[in-house]
Order: C-alpha cells, then sequence, then structure tokens
C-alpha cells in the first residue's frame, strides 16, 4: 500500500474520546470481598469510597487471599472484574485462580493514586455451570491491594458477549515482554480513546446494503482490502470495549462477501470506488485476506458461529482460498495477489509486509493443515536471511523481494510501486509491527532475534529520540525523507517490547503515539498506530 498523502494537521471534530463501553448482552452478579473467604487478610472500613460494607486489605505477606464462591447459570466464557485501591507506586500483582488453576498469573494490580481511589481490573475466564471458586492469591512481600468487590459478567442465553473482551489480558506474551509505564488500567483506556478517534473516523455506511466498511481517502481507492482487514482485526479484538463490535463486525462481513474476487470467490476484490463498486479487476491482495482470515477466527472465538454468520466455516474457506490463489506453491511464500499466477512477470515477487507468521500460526491450528508450518518457516527463513544479507547493521527489509525462486533479493527499483520498492518504505515499514507481533506471542526465537535486530538498530540510529525518525530508509539505514509518520515510528514500539533494556524507548515512543494527532486523510498510519498500540498494551491475541 503506497500513502498517497501525509498530514499530521491537529485533529478537529474527531479529538473528544468517547467513553468506554462495557460487554454487549453480558449479565452480571456482584460478590463483596468483605463476605468471601479470607486468607491473611481481614475486612477494613478506614478508606472512603468502597460499596458494600467495607472492603479486604491484604496483609503484606506472600500468599495472602481472598476466594470467592460464584455461580454461573451455564458453562461458558465469563469477565471476573476486581475493583481495588493501590495507594502505592508498587505494583502487586496476584494470581487469579479459577477452580484451583491459575487463569492469570502476577496479574498486575497496580497504583491507583490514593486508598480512596478505587479501579478495576478483568480477567477474561472460563466457568463451569453452577458453583466456582475464584481466589486472588499475593504473590509478593507487599501483599494484594485493597480489594473491594468482584464482579462476575457472563453472556446472556443469546450468547452475544464477547468471550475475550478487551482489557481482559487473557493471553499472556512471552515472558520478559515489555509494557509502557503506568498501569493496565491506564494504558488500556489510552488504546480504547484513540480506537473511538479511529471508529468515528474511518468506519463508515456510506453504500447502504447494511454494509459497514473502513474507508481509505489517502489509498489508491476510497475502499481497499487491506482496510476492510484491518477493520475486522481491530473490531473482533476491541470487543468488550466496544457494545456494538458485533454488529459493526457483521457489517463488514456482508460487505466483505458483497465484494468477490473474480479469480476466487472466497478472496476479497482489492479494490472499491466511491460507489463501493469493485473495479481494476476485481482481482484480490494478498495483504487484506491475510487480514480477514485472521479477522473472521476472531469473531469465532468472541461470539461462535451459530449466527447470522459462520464465522469459522468462511475463515477456513478465506484461509484455503489463500492457500490455494496467494501462496506460490513453489517456494511456499505469499504472492501479490490471485492474479499474479506462473508465467507473470510478478510470479516470485513478494511484499516483505505480506510476511505474517502469527497468522500462518492461527491458519494451522484452525485447518489442521500441516502446509501452513511449511509456509511459515519458509518466511521466518526468508526474514533471517533478508536481514543477514542485505542488512546485517539494521535488520531492515525490503517493501518486495524478487527472484524468490533462486536467489531471493531486494528488489533492484521499482517493480510494483516506485523507485523504492528495494527499500524500507510504505509497505515494510509495518514489519517491526508484524514481525513483532508474533515474537510477543508465540516467543519464538528466530522472531525474537529480527525483532530485536531492527529495535537494537533504530534506538542507536536516533539516540533513543522518536522524534528522529524519518519516513523511510536504505536497508543500510540511510534516511529517505524527513518528516514524522506514525506509520513509520509506531510500528518500532512493538520490537521494543522484546528487548528487556528498552523500557526507557518504549515509554518514549508511546509517548510520541499519544501525542500525535491525525486527520480524517490519515487512514493509513492512524490504522497502524491503533493496531500497534493494541499490541504493545498487552492486548493481541490469537484464536
Amino acid at each position: 500500500m503506497r500513502k498517497a498523502a501525509l498530514s499530521l494537521a491537529a485533529l478537529a471534530l474527531l479529538a473528544a474520546a468517547l467513553p468506554l463501553a462495557g460487554p454487549a448482552a453480558a449479565a452480571s452478579a456482584v460478590y463483596q470481598a468483605e463476605d468471601a473467604a479470607l486468607t491473611q487478610a481481614s475486612v477494613a472500613t478506614n478508606h472512603t469510597g468502597y460499596t458494600g460494607s467495607g472492603f479486604v486489605d491484604y496483609v503484606n505477606t506472600t500468599g495472602s487471599a481472598v476466594q470467592w464462591s460464584v455461580t454461573a447459570t451455564a458453562a461458558g466464557p465469563a469477565t471476573l472484574t476486581f475493583r481495588y485501591a493501590n495507594g502505592t507506586t508498587v505494583n502487586r500483582p496476584m494470581d487469579v485462580a479459577v477452580n484451583g488453576t491459575t487463569v492469570a498469573a502476577g496479574k498486575a494490580f497496580g497504583g491507583t493514586g490514593s486508598w480512596d481511589t478505587w479501579t478495576d481490573a478483568t480477567v477474561s475466564v472460563t466457568l463451569n455451570a453452577g458453583t466456582n471458586t475464584v481466589r486472588a492469591t499475593a504473590t509478593t512481600a507487599n501483599g494484594g491491594p485493597n480489594v473491594d468487590k468482584l464482579t462476575v459478567s457472563t453472556q446472556d442465553s443469546g450468547g452475544t458477549g464477547p468471550a475475550v473482551p478487551f482489557g481482559g489480558h487473557q493471553f499472556p506474551y512471552a515472558a520478559g515482554t515489555l509494557r509502557p509505564s503506568g498501569t493496565q488500567a491506564t494504558i488500556d483506556q489510552q488504546v480504547v480513546n484513540y480506537y473511538n478517534r479511529w471508529k468515528a473516523a474511518f468506519v463508515k455506511q456510506n453504500c447502504g446494503n447494511g454494509w459497514y466498511e473502513v474507508i481509505s481517502p489517502d489509498a489508491d481507492h476510497p475502499y481497499v482490502a487491506e482496510a476492510q482487514g484491518y477493520g475486522m482485526v481491530i473490531v473482533a479484538t476491541m470487543a468488550g470495549a466496544d457494545a456494538n463490535a458485533k454488529t459493526v463486525f457483521d457489517g463488514m462481513v456482508k460487505y466483505m462477501l458483497a465484494h468477490p474476487s473474480v479469480n476466487n470467490a472466497n478472496l476479497l476484490a482489492a479494490e472499491q470506488d466511491t460507489s463501493c463498486t469493485s473495479v481494476d479487476g476485481s482481482d484480490s491482495a494478498t495483504d487484506g485476506d491475510l487480514d480477514v482470515a485472521l479477522g473472521l477466527l476472531l469473531a469465532d472465538r468472541q461470539w461462535g458461529s451459530a449466527g447470522t454468520y459462520n464465522y469459522k466455516d468462511l475463515a477456513v474457506k478465506h484461509i484455503n482460498a489463500i492457500k490455494a490463489s496467494e501462496v506460490n506453491p513453489t517456494t511456499h511464500l505469499m504472492r501479490l495477489g490471485d492474479w499474479s499466477t506462473s508465467g507473470d512477470s510478478l510470479y516470485y515477487v513478494t511484499r516483505s509486509s505480506d510476511w505474517l507468521v502469527d497468522h500462518f500460526r492461527a491458519f494451522r491450528k484452525a485447518t489442521g493443515d500441516t502446509a501452513w508450518d511449511t509456509i511459515r518457516t519458509a518466511h521466518q527463513n526468508l526474514i533471517t536471511s533478508q536481514q543477514s544479507t542485505y542488512a546485517p547493521s539494521t535488520g531492515l527489509l525490503a517493501d518486495f523481494v524478487v527472484n524468490t525462486n533462486t536467489t531471493p533479493k531486494p528488489a533492484p527499483g521499482e517493480v510494483l510501486e516506485d523507485a523504492n520498492d528495494g527499500k524500507y518504505w510504505w509497505n515494510a515499514c509495518r514489519d517491526p509491527w508484524r514481525i513483532g507481533a508474533d515474537a510477543v506471542t508465540s516467543g519464538d526465537s528466530a522472531s525474537l532475534a529480527s525483532a530485536r535486530k531492527i529495535n537494537t538498530w533504530i534506538k542507536s540510529k536516533t539516540g533513543g529520540d522518536p522524534d528522529a525518525i524519518g519516513t523511510g530508509y536504505s536497508l543500510g539505514g540511510s534516511q529517505i525523507d524527513s518528516g514524522s509518520e506514525p506509520a513509520f515510528f509506531a510500528p518500532f514500539a512493538v520490537a521494543a517490547t522484546t528487548d528487556t533494556g528498552s523500557q526507557a524507548w518504549l515509554d518514549a515512543l508511546w509517548t510520541k503515539m499519544l501525542n500525535t494527532s491525525f486527520t480524517s486523510n490519515d487512514y493509513y498510519s492512524t490504522s497502524i498506530q491503533l493496531q500497534v498500540m493494541i499490541v504493545v498494551s498487552g492486548n493481541y491475541w490469537l484464536p
């Protein structure tokens, strides 16, 4: 995707963030902490703002605990919300266990500013039908925070509530992964605020038919497959923070189904005009299809597949179509789209921003098809070899790699978009995010090494100053253009999370993201930054 226009003008109409919405269609039950079974803890009333008849004050020792007995009318996903206060500046982590099994080890309960200031910490779990035990046990000598109550939210009989609500942090990252400094609740809310602004600017119903589509005013066409894929992954992930997420997602599915590729009806046509009519051959774009497939898998996990759309069936069909029409059967590398076939001049060209290793893992799990192991390995090997051969000092990848059937190398010049096709430009700028996302979710040594190589270089190149990140680089590290674009600086934050020595650098990148405004013409950079924020905040997960 080549971005057509750059803009960092101040956001006007969209500056006010919408409030955080609760999970859709959920039933909740409240269990006061003072009524629970206490271990090395006691009921207290010496701080204000609690509900019920008091709160629980943990003894300052490892192993102090509160255990509730909670009831679920049916087995299934639930959200545990702990209302707590921590008047110190030190995190007081606890292990959260359900029915004797730890479901959130070392769950963070960060400082809230004072003992009279209460906030929520959430954990997504699965409950049995009937009675369940929920236990929160302090894991450090500081003990736990003060706990006011536990709220248990379950899906209603319609099953419309999300199984993995945003902010639940149900899927832990690899050990040692960094997050921005500050309380988890604050970080999560910052992501929600940015999401609401993004959604207001770019999620539209401009063409009727019950469709929701993501508009891309700075792309080659008003609607592109890449944008629809981004939208489906984002909205499914933000379920629980957006009460309308399922409605929006279903509208996106309806749009996707109405715009099939002419070459493979189970893929999405790459481009639509202002009337949402497919144009330019109605063939596919690989990047959009990869995210559409992942979005459908996320939706199946969130809401099940018994509703209007069978998300799982659609996802498997999409995944199989990607394998059949967008994977080169000789090299096992992603092609540019289903229009590139044997004999085409671009048949042995691949785009580095399509090397979505974490997606390939999800596709393998969803289909049971071992071909995705081969595909994943081929891409990881290519990433490693391209870094070591063509960018040993930077780790940067080119937008496009040619000659994949013989000796893969960066494009020597323009092969698809412009003279910078062989450099770290408007496609490859996404690579630190994509490689880093696999590194933190899988802990894979190859992905960790690749992400850390990029992080080490950019941190040194800029002296730890995100304002010094340029717009594009040669693979040797020479800056192509001036200016500051989220599409270029934000993805480095995901790579930073993989390096335990990069906390200050990560915090600086996070602050820059929060302080960078956008306009309704900045679809590309804004969509990338939002997804980076989801990963960096610890809210990204794979079905």
